[in-house]
């Protein structure tokens, strides 16, 4: 696999810019973005609707491309992988918390759980063991041979952590992880990502309109029109009642 940067084993861009569309129908959703985020560290992509929040934390994780500039991620270059190398690196290496959950309706809680270590070379009957350990870790050790219809929106969501978290990711990204659940499950989930990112190899960062989370960030970045307008580290606060204790 090429990996033609080896910086800081973290998230680095450099004039990162992205367009939709082509001519008069063009859309540039990132606007030459300058951002590092370090590993052991809660960081939140903030900002209104619009500004390219998933468009940014969508190309961190290598399901979008982008039009110009330099990202590197995990210490490899990843304008310079091939469409199979990007996919190998993001199977092996990424957990993505969709906003809309995005579970296979017909497969259980565990069976969900465990296609990233079915695609990462596990044999089914070891997949689906290690993701029921997984989910009960979450809470829903009596919801694994559920199916997503028969459980609730913070159910869900939990199930979709479980899965980003299943292969031990280096890169965890989340988008909009509060937005269909409750305060309190809410802060259970945001407990949850936290200790990932304080794991000194990982990397997390989530993209949230939901400002009862910042006391669980480390770093706040804000985005406007495409570009970073305000960097701001600030001192956790998980203990200040912003969500009501689980």
């Amino acid at each position: 696999m090429t990996t033609s940067i080896q910086t800081r084993k973290g998230v680095s861009c450099q004039g990162l810019t992205k367009d939709y569309g082509r001519g008069d129908a063009r859309v540039r959703a990132l606007r030459g973005v300058d951002l590092d985020i370090s590993p052991g560290e809660l960081t939140l992509l903030v900002g209104p609707s619009g500004c390219g929040k998933t468009t940014l934390i969508s190309i961190l994780a290598g399901t979008l491309d982008p039009t110009d500039g330099d990202v590197s991620v995990l210490g490899v270059d990843i304008k310079s992988l091939s469409k199979h190398e990007k996919a190998a690196c993001r199977a092996k290496n990424v957990g993505f918390v969709f906003q809309q959950f995005n579970l296979l309706p017909s497969l259980t809680a565990a069976e969900n759980v465990s296609v990233p270590l079915v695609i990462n070379g596990y044999s089914k009957t070891k997949a689906v063991a290690h993701a029921i350990e997984v989910l009960k870790s979450v809470g829903l050790s009596e919801r694994i041979h559920s199916l997503p219809s028969q459980l609730s929106g913070g159910q869900q969501q939990r199930v979709a952590i479980a899965r980003a978290l299943v292969h031990q990711p280096r890169l965890l990204v989340a988008d909009e992880p509060t937005s269909a659940i409750d305060a309190r499950t809410g802060h259970a989930i945001m407990e949850l990502i936290r200790e990932v990112a304080l794991q000194p190899d990982r990397v997390a960062v989530a993209v949230t309109h939901d400002s009862r989370v910042y006391g669980f960030a480390d770093r706040i970045i804000t985005l406007e029109d495409g570009r970073v307008a305000q960097e701001k580290h600030v001192k956790p606060e998980v203990t200040n009642g912003l969500f009501a204790p689980v």
